[in-house]
């Protein structure tokens, strides 16, 4: 029952860093989106969206860690090597994540609601992954 829990907050959380990589490499220049991230306006959104950009590839990658992580924990169930490859995989990608939310805090306090967002939820998954 715990794996099963651990592996719907590490997919929550996959899908959330999804959803980020979308607002931040593929809709950056709305402006529903960049007011959401604080950007002054649509030409310093312009100026920043190659960064945006970069970024939301880093949040794709750990997604995408995280859900091969997972695939291999729940396929290991009869073989230890896959099951310990995933159980890595996972608690890298999960780790991952709660730093950036950590960084994203070290900014300053203004950004604690979205360093709670960015990483509540993977820090939920590790830690019952780590029990799991």
């Amino acid at each position: 029952m715990l794996a099963i829990l651990a592996t719907v907050f590490a997919a929550l959380a996959a899908l959330l860093h999804v959803y980020i990589f979308v607002m931040e490499s593929v809709q950056w220049t709305q402006p529903r989106i960049w007011r959401r991230f604080g950007v002054a306006d649509q030409a310093a959104a312009e100026t920043t969206k190659p960064m945006a950009y970069n970024q939301g590839f880093y949040n794709l990658f750990l997604a995408i860690g995280a859900v091969i992580g997972i695939v291999l924990f729940v396929a290991g169930s009869a073989d230890a090597g896959l099951r310990a490859a995933g159980l890595a995989l996972v608690l890298f990608s999960l780790g991952s994540m709660v730093a950036a939310a950590l960084v994203l805090l070290t900014t300053g306090m203004k950004y604690l609601r979205p360093a709670l967002i960015q990483g509540t939820l993977p820090l939920i998954g590790f830690v019952l992954v780590l029990f799991a």
